[in-house]
């Protein structure tokens, strides 16, 4: 549950947006959390020195 949190956070924030006629920025919202996801998926792993 707790890593379902923050994907339902973004749903309700994208929502609320969206009702209250801001569709341009909520549109903004869901691109700004998809392109994060998709950056944290594919970013290179950090390794330490050695």
């Amino acid at each position: 549950m707790k890593g379902l949190l923050p994907w339902l956070a973004v749903l309700a924030l994208v929502l609320l947006l969206s009702a209250l006629r801001l569709r341009p920025l909520a549109t903004a919202v869901s691109l700004a959390w998809l392109a994060w996801c998709v950056w944290t998926w594919i970013r290179p792993t950090r390794r330490g020195p050695g």
